[in-house]
């Protein structure tokens, strides 16, 4: 392997590419595109480096086109999950050993295939599999996966930079070894960038992982693993699985190895699992770590001092870009009725002009949800809305999964802050407004702070200073990721590390240091130069 100087290496965030009409990037993409379209491919689990298929060979489809099929994958059992966490024990003594520069090495590898040849293919995997448009998939696949990939080999580098003080005579030094087992990393559909750095951060750090995938992302997630492959990653330190989730917690989850959990997810889900592994603490050689961003029912809160423009636009990109499927999603927003008026007109005139389709026409904003059971229940509370005498439902409401799971973007108004769709995550295309007296600041940042059990993402919109430190010192324990005169989403690795607490997850934010921290034992070693050599001390002496 080619020598690497981790000592003097310095990340930057990766460009976005704009796809206008005529640019190389945008035909590259359209030829990736068509490419995957024409093939049905066979995508197989990849277990210390072989591929294993089963008898149970279950369909993929693009959620805008559900009658296209794109591939195939093949569901695993108790049996699989078994084998990964073997090939994760048996590759991880030599991964360890690995210097980090070394590792370091192939994780950067693996950012410049995706920032190169590997960028379009990505991306088009992103856009059909999981039915996103042109700029959320480049944001996503490309350039986050990028970012994740290249600032978590700075942060790996300084986290060795912190030693402790050596006096006179003896050397002490902290030595950052790897989990005591294997780590979890259990992913969503929504984030192609999550699904590969849940994986790829604690393997950084000299782990080896057994990575099961959401069934719904598998056909970027397939993507991800033969760049991890290309790229130089020893087989066993990364396993997917494609297993359904209860099967491979009962193996995971009672494995006397198991060292820790990396997930996106539901609350619900995380909840379980954390009741679990608290069940079996008994079994582990190691407390496990338990790193988990869960869900979020997101605010933005308007001061009657706040730029109204401003305001619009971030409610019609904040609710729903990516049909609100991002756990930071605009869901709820709190706005003095005397704007109201104003901020309705501007968001009737985007939402008017706004298409909704499939990826492939690049002129569509909004797409579809990632399959029927999202579309049924989001479909749910937008119906229910349309009966309830506490809500009216002022824009979109509609929605078609005859050929694609399509839901128009939907503002419902609410007369109470407390109604349901206040308050419960959606994850889709739903925007629930109530209106509040201006005069009356203050006691509606109460309302919000109390409204969820989530404190994921929150905004604030004022000019007036006294309100954005009014808002600040009420919503403080609110959001993990406070946003100020911008929508709540759009994190970017290393300039807004990524997490919540409350129901929304532990907060070990990543895209910093603070997450990789997590996937390290540290071992302190004293070395002594002039041990002593006589047990007495001088107090001891006699006059």
């Amino acid at each position: 392997m080619e020598t690497f100087d981790l000592e003097n290496y310095i990340a930057i965030n990766e460009s976005t590419c704009d796809y206008e009409p005529g640019s190389p990037e945008r035909a590259r993409l359209i030829e990736a595109i068509k490419d995957a379209r024409s093939k049905v491919l066979d995508i197989p689990m990849i277990i210390g480096g072989k591929a294993f298929k089963t008898d149970t060979k279950k369909k993929i489809t693009p959620p805008h086109d559900h009658q296209h099929t794109l591939g195939y994958f093949y569901e695993g059992s108790s049996d699989h999950v078994n084998k990964a966490i073997k090939s994760a024990m048996t590759a991880k003594e030599s991964w360890a050993m690995k210097s980090p520069e070394d590792r370091a090495q192939i994780f950067l590898k693996a950012a410049d295939l995706v920032s190169g040849p590997y960028r379009a293919k990505l991306n088009a995997a992103t856009m059909l599999g999981q039915s996103k448009n042109v700029y959320q998939a480049e944001i996503d696949s490309a350039c986050e996966m990028i970012d994740f990939l290249r600032f978590n080999v700075t942060f790996m580098q300084d986290i060795y930079k912190v030693q402790p003080f050596s006096p006179e005579g003896v050397k002490n030094h902290i030595e950052y070894r790897p989990l005591e087992g294997f780590v979890f990393a259990l992913t969503p559909f929504n984030f192609t960038a999550i699904a590969g750095n849940l994986p790829a951060a604690p393997a950084l750090m000299g782990n080896t992982v057994v990575w099961k995938p959401a069934f719904t992302q598998i056909y970027s997630a397939n993507i991800l693993m033969e760049i991890f492959r290309e790229a130089g990653l020893p087989d066993g330190v990364i396993n997917m699985i494609f297993v359904d989730g209860p099967v491979a917690g009962e193996v995971i989850f009672s494995h006397p190895d198991f060292g820790g959990i990396h997930f996106t997810g539901s609350t619900k889900v995380f909840q379980t699992i954390w009741k679990t592994i608290g069940e079996n603490i008994g079994r582990y050689k190691s407390y496990p770590r338990i790193v988990g961003e869960t869900g979020g029912k997101d605010f933005v809160i308007a001061h009657s001092s706040c730029n109204i423009k401003a305001l619009s636009t971030a409610l019609v990109r904040g609710a729903f870009e990516y049909q609100g499927q991002k756990c930071s999603a605009a869901s709820r927003a709190y706005i003095p009725a005397e704007l109201w008026p104003e901020v309705k007109d501007l968001m009737a005139k985007d939402l008017a002009e706004i298409k909704t389709g499939p990826v492939e026409d690049f002129t569509n904003l909004i797409n579809a949800v990632i399959d029927e059971k999202a579309f049924d229940k989001i479909t749910s509370y937008i119906t229910k809305a349309k009966k309830s005498e506490e809500a009216e439902v002022l824009f979109g409401g509609t929605f078609d999964k005859s050929k694609g799971y399509f839901i128009q973007p939907t503002v419902i108004l609410a007369k109470n802050p407390k109604y349901v769709t206040m308050c419960e995550e959606i994850f889709g295309p739903v925007l629930t407004i109530y209106l509040y007296e201006g005069s009356k600041f203050e006691a509606i940042l109460g309302t919000a702070n109390t409204t969820s059990p989530y404190a994921l993402t929150g905004a604030v919109f004022a000019e007036d200073n006294n309100a954005i430190n009014l808002a600040k010192k009420v919503l403080y324990n609110a959001a993990g990721n406070f946003y100020i005169n911008d929508k709540p989403t759009g994190a970017v690795v290393n300039q807004q590390p990524f997490g919540g607490a409350r129901a929304s997850g532990t907060n070990d934010k990543a895209g910093s240091m603070l997450n990789l921290v997590r996937w390290v034992s540290p071992r302190v070693i004293k070395e002594n130069f002039n041990p002593p050599t006589d047990y007495r001390y001088p107090f001891m002496e006699e006059k």
